[in-house]
């Protein structure tokens, strides 16, 4: 970005004004310097011929495949706000954009925008007939396909290169570019920095370092990477790297390679077997698993609520801000129970599924067989039953809240001990569906929120015939 003085005039007529917009596809071509200055130099001519004045030129070294050029991106962003700048002066349509999505951001109607393709002689428009728009909506279909077909063949001939045993990329650090056989390039040792990269293997295998200790190592050894300190993710990934063992991996597959190898196969299994062996010890623990943690929007921003501690025995839930600051107060866990609670008071069971519970029951035998009684079937998918659903001890969750805080029992009872007398007395424990809710006496009915009953177990029952 940045035209000669001489051509910028932002104090011309506003309905006169342009932006100019050049891209070239790869570096090489703007260092060569023909493509970029080429297509400035032309549009430029014509501004000049139409009466434009240039308010901005834009320029992109990159492939235009994929979106999210920054040439391209401040190009929308100034015509955003230069409302009195709506003409787009490009070379052609494969330099404007090969990737639908920019094509349907700048959108001429929907932007106000007249583009001119300057070699290609069109001017589209707001106005332009639908048949001027269909063919250069085809013209940019086309130039999305000759990107995606270019890179097809690039991948089919770095391939074929890789299967030759020729790492078909840049050289890594450790390794320099040079010419080879056929006038081919191939990957040699650096002389530089290849006994590095050796030594930190060397370090690592032994055994006696982390990644931590290795680095603070490498600094006392004085050992640098092309004039840089060795930073921890950049020692791991090299660590990581087959390469260096004389193998290497390209879009899924590994391949041996045609070059000189910096470790030995065995110093690099060596190292991955440490490195395996120190992930597994340094996985993340879970201090303390609280009750509503991944279960809660904050309502202001929709990001998570995430829980603390405070003064060794509060817990406390506030936004985790991932969106930015969030003006929302903390939440105390009880408070946050209590709308659990209410939420649970809400569930109603339908009507025919408690006419049924009314006159049936599920008899469970001390071989954990199930009968129901005789003449009285549910409805298909009304009820389900599992072994799990057998009663018995209760579990609480290891590390979640007492469910006692939104889980009210009636009767004065615990369902557990309750469940283990009748198991001591010889009785036959019966789960059956609790109607009345103002049963007392021995039944312990658990019931979310403190009013919805949920199950009743009954004490001393007679077996279904």
């Amino acid at each position: 970005m940045g035209p000669s003085a001489a051509l910028l005039n932002p104090a011309g007529s506003p309905s006169r004004r342009a932006v100019l917009y050049a891209r070239v596809s790869s570096k090489e071509q703007r260092e060569e310097g023909y493509s970029v200055e080429a297509q400035l130099r032309l549009l430029r001519e014509y501004a000049t011929k139409q009466g434009f004045v240039i308010a901005e030129e834009f320029i992109d070294v990159e492939s235009a495949s994929k979106s999210g050029r920054t040439g391209f991106n401040a190009m929308l962003a100034y015509l955003q706000k230069q409302s009195s700048c709506r003409v787009v002066l490009v070379e052609k349509t494969d330099r404007l954009y090969r990737n639908l999505k920019d094509y349907a951001r700048l959108d001429v109607k929907d932007c106000g925008l007249s583009i001119h393709l300057v070699k290609e002689g069109e001017v589209l428009s707001p106005d332009s007939r639908s048949s001027q728009q269909f063919v250069h909506g085809i013209k940019v279909l086309v130039a999305r396909n000759y990107s995606q077909n270019l890179g097809e063949e690039t991948i089919k001939g770095m391939t074929e290169k890789a299967r030759t045993g020729m790492y078909p990329s840049s050289a890594p650090v450790g390794y320099r570019n040079a010419d080879g056989p056929a006038g081919k390039r191939v990957i040699v040792p650096d002389p530089d920095t290849a006994p590095v990269i050796y030594r930190l293997f060397e370090l690592f295998a032994s055994g006696d370092f982390s990644l931590k200790e290795l680095v603070d190592h490498a600094r006392t050894e004085g050992l640098t990477l092309r004039g840089k300190r060795i930073q921890k993710s950049v020692l791991h990934q090299i660590l990581r790297r087959r390469l260096y063992s004389g193998d290497f991996d390209f879009n899924g597959e590994t391949y041996r390679g045609a070059y000189e190898a910096v470790v030995s196969p065995d110093m690099w299994e060596r190292v991955q077997s440490l490195l395996d062996r120190h992930g597994k010890n340094n996985q993340h623990r879970i201090k303390h698993d609280f009750a509503y943690s991944g279960l809660i929007r904050c309502g202001h921003c929709a990001c998570m609520l995430v829980a603390e501690i405070k003064k060794g025995r509060y817990v406390y839930y506030h936004c985790s801000g991932h969106r930015g600051k969030c003006p929302e107060a903390y939440t105390r866990e009880e408070v946050l129970a209590v709308q659990f609670a209410r939420s649970l008071d809400e569930l109603v069971i339908p009507t025919e599924v408690t006419d049924w519970l009314q006159t049936t029951y599920i008899r469970i035998g001390p071989d954990g067989t199930r009968r129901a009684r005789a003449g009285h079937q549910p409805a298909a998918g009304a009820v389900r039953t599992s072994r799990d659903a057998r009663p018995g001890p209760i579990q609480r969750p290891a590390g979640r809240q007492d469910q006692h805080q939104f889980l009210r029992f009636q009767g004065g009872g615990d369902p557990r001990t309750a469940t283990n007398d009748f198991a001591k007395d010889g009785r036959d424990p019966i789960l059956r569906a609790g109607t009345d809710r103002n049963s007392s006496g021995p039944d312990q009915t658990y019931r979310p929120g403190g009013d919805a009953i949920s199950a009743t177990v009954w004490p001393g029952a007679a077996p279904s015939a």
